[in-house]
């Protein structure tokens, strides 16, 4: 977006804050995204406020997590999920960016036979911090299945 003050087209301004740094901001984006929510049939979670859930008669399941200014969704029924989606784009003027990649440094992939998470670039960015790239790799060193605890020899 372009900004213009006549007669200072060679000068460039300098915001002293962010927009997005007022505390005012978030206030803001939350109350509107639950206010939205709510008026759709939204039962928001007891536990985790941030967390919203909507069951059809149907059966049909959407549950919405909202993180800072992310929506993720998880869904049983695509119709319903893309009915949400499109009106939510809209009425809230939202960027579907698709399908989901990372999300808090954890690496996301979604295929038909199911869904595979991994912390690959984590594990390689502490090597690199620790400069243990070339450091020896060997097997998972525990037997899957054993429970340990700290109180364990």
């Amino acid at each position: 977006m372009d900004y213009e003050v006549k007669g200072y087209k060679d000068k460039v301004l300098k915001l002293n804050k962010s927009l997005n740094g007022f505390k005012q901001v978030l206030r803001a984006w939350y109350s509107h995204i639950d206010d939205y929510f709510l008026k759709n049939r939204f039962v928001k979670c007891l536990h985790r406020y941030v967390i919203y859930v909507n069951i059809k008669e149907s059966g049909d399941t959407l549950i919405v997590c909202l993180y800072v200014d992310d929506l993720i969704f998880k869904r049983n029924n695509l119709k319903m999920f893309r009915d949400l989606k499109q009106a939510m784009i809209k009425e809230l003027e939202i960027i579907d960016i698709c399908i989901m990649s990372y999300y808090l440094g954890i690496k996301i992939k979604q295929r038909k036979d199911g869904i595979f998470v991994n912390q690959e670039k984590f594990k390689r960015e502490t090597l690199e911090k620790f400069k243990m790239e070339d450091c020896t790799k060997i097997n998972n060193a525990v037997e899957c299945g054993v429970k340990m605890s700290k109180n364990d020899e």
